[in-house]
């Protein structure tokens, strides 16, 4: 996930409490007793929970002196950078070298420049602005989330019951749209999207905030490229959403349900041959994405259909991607 941070000296209680509404992770602030007063946020400053030069460093970069200096403090904690005239190159050159980098930004458009260097973007920015509305903006850009996962479709090769087992629910303080859904799979390689709750079926009424994900074994992939399993989630975690086209929304988890169900089996191959399969609940509202963005009931699935997934790199050590031989099947 991106850190926003937004600063406010002098304190100006408007942009503090856009920033809090929003979302933000921390206000950078010579009044923390004042946003404490305000509601519970992370403060970065003189007598906040992140003190300058102890917790959290400042560099000003001029120079490919200054970008050295930068990469050796994110040794110790958060970096703040800032310029007089912003390039994308200095900001290249440093999350290049350092996932530790933070930007001080002015806007929502220069957020969405620093977010987006080298695709992977800083770790986050500090937004410096008087306009709550700037605030609301830039935290749009911020949680929209910047990542975004190329899906490929994969041939649905057998669906087949395989009996009771728990399987995994997990409520979001999202409402998902049409289309999006978790990216759920038996192994870390290949997973498959499985569609959220929003579609009106004659049984259940819809439920935008939640996905019925899989078995309590299965991957699910988190942002920064991380995977959890199903049953490791709980309240507070943060998933990744993700539509038909790649795009991700960070969603925090709300609650997670374990129950025991009736399980069937997915298996698909991709264009290029590697394998996919998912264990997922048996019942009409489990729905798979199409590559034209629908949703197909696993009730409705066969042989032949094509539908929605993601191939990843290398295995899993605590959910991030290490290099190594393994085989899952």
């Amino acid at each position: 996930m991106k850190t926003l941070w937004v600063e406010s000296i002098p304190l100006v209680t408007a942009v503090v409490t856009a920033a809090l509404e929003a979302g933000a992770d921390g206000i950078v602030t010579d009044e923390p007793d004042r946003v404490r007063a305000l509601g519970r946020v992370a403060t970065i400053g003189p007598g906040g929970e992140m003190e300058w030069d102890r917790d959290v460093f400042r560099v000003t970069v001029a120079s490919g002196e200054d970008e050295d200096r930068a990469v050796d403090l994110a040794q110790r904690g958060p970096v703040v950078v800032e310029a007089a005239d912003w390039t994308v190159i200095p900001l290249e050159n440093l999350v290049s070298r350092s996932d530790r980098i933070l930007a001080r930004v002015e806007s929502a458009e220069e957020a969405r420049l620093a977010l987006g260097a080298l695709e992977r973007g800083v770790a986050g920015v500090v937004l410096a602005t008087r306009d709550p509305a700037e605030v609301r903006a830039a935290a749009a850009v911020v949680h929209a989330g910047t990542e975004t996962v190329p899906l490929v479709p994969f041939t649905v090769t057998a669906v087949w019951p395989i009996g009771m087992g728990d399987r995994v629910c997990v409520d979001t303080c999202t409402l998902f749209r049409d289309g999006q859904g978790l990216l759920v799979g038996n192994t870390s390689s290949a997973l498959l999207l499985v569609h959220a709750e929003t579609l009106e079926n004659p049984y259940v009424a819809p439920r935008p905030f939640r996905v019925n994900a899989g078995g309590v074994h299965a991957y699910c992939l988190l942002p920064g490229g991380r995977t959890a399993y199903l049953s490791d989630l709980s309240a507070g975690d943060t998933v990744l959403g993700v539509d038909a086209g790649g795009g991700t929304e960070t969603a925090a988890v709300g609650r997670v349900k374990v129950e025991r169900r009736p399980l069937l089996l997915v298996e698909a191959v991709g264009e290029d041959g590697r394998a996919a399969s998912a264990v997922l609940q048996n019942a009409e509202t489990i729905r798979l994405v199409r590559e034209d963005g629908s949703a197909v009931s696993v009730a409705a699935l066969a042989v032949g259909d094509r539908v929605l997934g993601a191939l990843l790199e290398g295995g899993r050590h605590f959910g991030r991607a290490v290099e190594e031989s393994i085989r899952e099947r």
